[in-house]
């Protein structure tokens, strides 16, 4: 049996991390998912029961080096939510946390990768935030955003977080592997 490609969602402290039951159920079909969360992250969901569906840990802290990894290798990455936070020190290289250390890798090492940015509008609009996207995009990353839709000034939880458009390129990517 083929083994499944590997996909590291990486899951920053936003509200739509609240869906990740229902996006992990969608991925499982065709991907190994393994979930790195920011520390801020994993108080949006239950790590527990996202391990038991996943089948791996959540990854929230670097390991000692001489610890073995308890995760697979990651074949793809995807970035979602991606808080105003994380793509700006992304886009700037900085590693302070296990999930900014594993996203800039996977610029290093080519992997394919799609982020889905999720500030609220005020946030969106400050020069940083388009600057960090651009640099990102000039990475070759595929980036998921419609400034259109995004959280108002409020934070209003009227604005739908894009899941479904990620799970559309993630399986045009799925679709093309091998690699």
């Amino acid at each position: 049996m083929q083994r499944l490609p590997v996909l590291y969602l990486v899951v920053s402290g936003a509200a739509p991390a609240s869906d990740l039951p229902q996006v992990i159920a969608a991925l499982t079909a065709d991907w190994d998912t393994c979930v790195i969360t920011t520390p801020e992250g994993a108080r949006f969901f239950d790590p527990q029961q996202i391990a038991e569906l996943t089948g791996h840990p959540v990854r929230t802290s670097f390991k000692d080096p001489d610890a073995p990894d308890v995760l697979p290798p990651a074949d793809v990455f995807a970035a979602a939510p991606a808080t105003f936070n994380t793509i700006n020190k992304w886009a700037a290289g900085i590693s302070d946390t296990l999930a900014l250390g594993l996203l800039n890798e996977a610029i290093g090492l080519g992997l394919p990768i799609v982020a889905v940015p999720w500030p609220n509008e005020p946030l969106a609009l400050h020069p940083a935030f388009g600057r960090s996207v651009a640099t990102l995009q000039s990475c070759g990353i595929t980036v998921i955003l419609d400034l259109a839709r995004l959280p108002g000034r409020d934070g209003a939880a009227a604005a739908r977080f894009p899941w479904a458009a990620l799970l559309t390129e993630l399986a045009r990517i799925r679709a093309a592997w091998p690699r």
